[in-house]
């Protein structure tokens, strides 16, 4: 779903700084081989979380849904020198793919793969993380945040990805439309939780940004 016209995200796209010559290969590669290539953060999102990314310097990101592996590029681009980018995918059959354009990029050292649910692979790994970015299965999107809660360094930012959900948020919710309840209660609970400070942009499927305020 297209929240503004094609043409409008053409021009953002043209006003934007470029990708890299290597996300323009994983894009390219994406498309040709992989499944639902849609998933694709893209150019426009892609810098969204690069100029997020430059913006904190993280030390350590933590994101939920590698899928090909462009979104962590882009937030690998404002790693502190010493900082580290985990991400968890639940696809075995992507890692080699990933690992490929991850050593390529100049941050494959800093890139850590995680295989398996979510869920189990969270509580093993160590924080605190600077930033957060949420891309996995919607209807874990709330036992995702009550997990990496608890890990955040105060500041830090969660980056909440398809929370508009092709604008099934604001169309009547069928009764066996799990994954838009979820992002309903999930939206709710980022707007009035106590210890953050949140923004919904209509960047592509929305983006959310929650500041955690210890």
């Amino acid at each position: 779903m297209h929240f503004i016209s094609e043409e409008l995200e053409h021009y953002v796209e043209q006003h934007c700084s470029s990708e890299s010559d290597l996300l323009q290969r994983l894009n390219k590669e994406t498309y040709q081989k992989v499944l639902q290539p849609r998933m694709l953060s893209g150019h426009f999102q892609g810098r969204v979380l690069s100029m997020l990314s430059k913006l904190i310097r993280p030390e350590k990101v933590l994101e939920l849904g590698t899928y090909t592996g462009y979104a962590s590029l882009c937030l690998a681009e404002g790693l502190s020198p010493s900082g580290e980018l985990h991400t968890i995918d639940i696809k075995e059959e992507l890692v080699n793919f990933q690992r490929k354009y991850f050593d390529a990029s100049g941050y494959g050292k800093q890139i850590f793969q995680h295989v398996g649910p979510a869920l189990e692979i969270i509580p093993t790994l160590d924080g605190p993380f600077d930033l957060v970015f949420m891309d996995a299965d919607k209807e874990n999107y709330i036992a995702y945040f009550h997990l990496i809660l608890p890990k955040m360094k105060p500041g830090g930012i969660i980056l909440s990805d398809n929370v508009l959900w092709s604008g099934k948020v604001v169309e009547p919710l069928q009764p066996n439309d799990k994954s838009t309840q979820v992002l309903l209660e999930y939206n709710q609970l980022l707007a009035t939780h106590p210890k953050l400070e949140t923004v919904l942009l209509p960047i592509r499927d929305g983006l959310t940004v929650s500041r955690v305020i210890y």
